[in-house]
């Protein structure tokens, strides 16, 4: 049975080669292998993956005001961030959707805003209303995302 016999050694070499590349690729993901947590070898963030606003240190992506003046919100993990912006009348705010899925910053009361859909990736930026006040708002996507624009 020479043809048994190879097949049975070629299964075994093939489940030799898999389980040893497995046992690498392994211990290559380990935070607990030589070398320590901090090892060279960690892959670095690519490209792509880095926020415009990271080359800034002082400050975050979620408090940085848009270009031109104005404020931002973010959008992500389905929270607005801030949840609850104060602004002056007229202000200039532009919301980030920072989430895997289409989101809208929408006033519950009245048409005082409202941002439509927000894809992913994507920002929309609206006119604060001109009248002082608290205008609640919320997701009309996910009802379950709300928050407070003040305006004074």
């Amino acid at each position: 049975m020479p043809f048994s016999f190879r097949t049975g050694r070629a299964r075994f070499a093939v489940a030799a080669a898999a389980i040893a590349l497995s046992s690498t690729a392994l211990a290559g993901c380990s935070d607990s292998g030589g070398g320590g947590g901090g090892s060279s070898s960690a892959p670095a963030t690519p490209p792509s993956l880095i926020p415009p606003t990271a080359s800034s240190p002082s400050a975050s992506a979620s408090s940085r005001p848009p270009a031109g003046g104005g404020t931002k919100v973010s959008i992500k993990n389905f929270k607005f961030l801030p949840a609850a912006p104060t602004v002056a009348p007229g202000t200039k705010i532009t919301v980030t959707n920072d989430d895997t899925t289409t989101h809208t910053m929408t006033a519950t009361k009245g048409k005082a805003f409202d941002t439509g859909d927000i894809a992913p990736g994507k920002s929309a930026t609206f006119t604060a209303p001109s009248k002082a006040g608290a205008y609640p708002y919320d997701c009309t996507i996910h009802p379950f995302m709300t928050g407070t624009l003040t305006v004074k």
